[in-house]
């Protein structure tokens, strides 16, 4: 638990360099100057604990938590408005309301802009205001600690968590307001401009407040963040990962086991480490393709455990290579378990999980991990995941998401030639791919992963308010660059949004070569006609695998669909789907 909290605080304080960071930085230079204890530290202790609980919260899932955060926003941007009004000008604060006044001189007090001593409460207050409209981008550290609160729910390990996030940024925070006091306190000697270096702030604070108002904080800037510190957080998490995902193996690395026992007996002996034993497979509710297995049974073999979700577009990325892999050592001895962790409520379905097993051509054993259990015994965090046990039942290898699949394999290759497999050397598998099983264009990805129920939903767009367990009737016009919304009446849940009546849609701007979405007929079961169009045209050449070229296509079952695959250069588009039935239900969009 110790070292999540530190890659959560590390997490934290990468976001100084995040653009989502821009829009509060005026409420925090505005007390750049004023005394550590009573201005600075209460203002970014209010606004580390209100992050943590409003995200905790967020984590239930309710709808009175997402009705009492809307109007907390609200708040928030009305105390900081005038706050900002009251920094411009004597005659603006004066033309205020009495008791807006009299907190905003309060405020100015805490800031030290009057003569009066700083006010910890008043720093506190706008503190707790910065942190219900702080909305940092969801890179890779932030997502595990927001995906853990997914699947557990809100507890105190994920608050910990959060605050210990919120603690990192407030820390890089601090610094930067250090530096920023220096350089005000210069001004102001050098160039006698206190009152001006006072106004250019209240026109920040304003500045601030109107882009958080427009979105642009999980907008524009969120998309800008995630190109600008996901490298970073991954390289984090790269050196932490043994101890902070690793769970079953942590305490072997920190004995320091690093190489296998030399085995005379063998021709060959691997170098990679032995990450510690293998945890048990016991907890799946049903086994597809075999019958259950057990870490006893598998001693002697080399097992590729490979937790998956048969709607996630990393996992069905990384299929084909599991189900290559699977094929081609079968006969010298490796065993492939697909572990299936459901991250969506149909996907507990096994009937559901049974299909998606068929669609993917798998014929390996597939263990239906519906409680958890397997999940939580390796301390997995991801999916993908990949876990490899040597033929004495240990862990010697692991990798985390796409990719890295040579030296995948070549781990494979090395345990089964350990365990006395004489096969011949070969080059690694080359799986021929098409739709979404087709590896991301990396180079051109601008969007990441949206989820349209209300439990994780950001960059909302319509012209309405979401609005939770409630059918609605919402319009939309033209969606900024990684934002959606919906037209027509919805009634949007904790995971997804329904379609209540036909003639809806969604609406979106994406900037990537696939575009996929998440989609089921609903409860009734009944196809869903739907028809795309992109940029306001047909899609022609551009049609993903389960559309034609004029945009047509039926929601059969619940799972992801691919919508679009530019053929030409990829750029910047906009997409719309309408619903010709009733009944949809819309998860997540996720590109490729």
């Amino acid at each position: 638990m110790m070292t999540l909290l530190i890659i959560a605080y590390l997490g934290g304080a990468l976001t100084i360099f995040s653009p989502c960071i821009l829009p509060i930085l005026p409420f925090v230079f505005a007390r750049a100057e004023q005394s550590f204890l009573r201005s600075t530290l209460p203002m970014l202790a209010g606004m580390a604990i209100t992050f943590a609980l409003v995200a905790t919260l967020a984590a239930i899932g309710g709808s009175w938590a997402i009705h009492a955060n809307e109007y907390g926003r609200i708040a928030a941007i009305a105390l900081l408005a005038a706050f900002g009004a009251s920094l411009l000008s004597p005659r603006i604060a004066s033309a205020l309301s009495q008791p807006v006044v009299d907190f905003g001189n309060r405020l100015m007090r805490a800031t030290g802009n009057g003569r009066a001593t700083p006010d910890v409460a008043g720093s506190f207050v706008l503190g707790i205001a910065t942190g219900l409209l702080w909305a940092p981008c969801a890179g890779p550290i932030l997502g595990l600690v927001l995906t853990g609160a997914a699947l557990q729910g809100a507890n105190l390990a994920t608050t910990f968590l959060l605050l210990a996030y919120a603690a990192g940024a407030a820390t890089s925070l601090a610094t930067a307001m250090f530096v920023g006091g220096k350089v005000f306190a210069a001004m102001k000697r050098s160039l006698g401009i206190s009152e001006r270096v006072r106004q250019v702030l209240g026109a920040a604070v304003l500045a601030g407040v109107a882009a958080i108002a427009l979105g642009l904080d999980t907008g524009l800037l969120a998309q800008l963040s995630y190109a600008s510190t996901a490298s970073l957080e991954q390289t984090v998490l790269e050196k932490l990962d043994t101890k902070a995902a690793g769970g079953p193996f942590s305490a072997a690395a920190d004995k320091g086991v690093d190489v296998a026992s030399a085995d005379t007996t063998r021709p060959f002996q691997s170098d990679l480490p032995v990450e510690g034993a293998a945890p048990s497979l016991d907890g799946a509710v049903e086994w597809l393709n075999s019958p259950p297995l057990t870490a006893e049974a598998l001693r002697g073999k080399v097992v590729l455990v490979d937790f998956w979700t048969y709607s996630c577009i990393n996992c069905i990325r990384t299929v084909p290579y599991v189900r290559e892999w699977a094929e081609k050592y079968r006969d010298q001895g490796l065993v492939v378990i697909g572990v299936h962790a459901p991250e969506f409520a149909f996907e507990k379905k096994i009937d559901n999980v049974r299909k998606a097993v068929s669609d993917f051509n798998i014929g390996y054993p597939v263990a239906i991990d519906n409680d958890y259990r397997i999940w939580r015994a390796f301390e997995n965090s991801y999916w993908p995941a990949h876990y490899l046990i040597d033929a004495k039942g240990q862990i010697r290898h692991h990798h985390f998401g796409e990719g890295n699949y040579p030296q995948t394999e070549k781990a494979i290759q090395d345990l089964l030639r350990e365990a006395g497999s004489d096969m011949a050397a070969s080059g690694p598998v080359a799986p021929e791919t098409k739709g979404a099983e087709l590896g991301a264009d990396l180079n051109n990805i601008g969007s990441s992963e949206t989820y349209l129920g209300y439990q994780r939903a950001s960059n909302f767009a319509s012209n309405e308010s979401l609005s939770a367990d409630a059918a609605r009737k919402y319009t939309v016009a033209e969606p900024g660059l990684n934002e959606w919304g919906l037209t027509g009446t919805w009634t949007v849940g904790p995971e997804q949004a329904t379609l209540d009546e036909p003639g809806g849609g969604i609406a979106s701007r994406f900037s990537a070569r696939d575009l996929h979405l998440v989609l089921g007929p609903g409860a009734a079961g009944k196809p869903v006609r739907f028809q795309v169009s992109i940029d306001g045209k047909t899609p022609g050449k551009d049609h993903g695998a389960d559309i034609d070229a004029n945009g047509n296509g039926t929601v059969t079952a619940t799972r992801l669909y691919q919508l679009v695959r530019q053929s030409g250069d990829v750029s910047a588009r906009s997409f719309s789907i309408r619903f010709l039935d009733p009944g949809v239900q819309a998860y997540a969009f996720t590109f490729g």
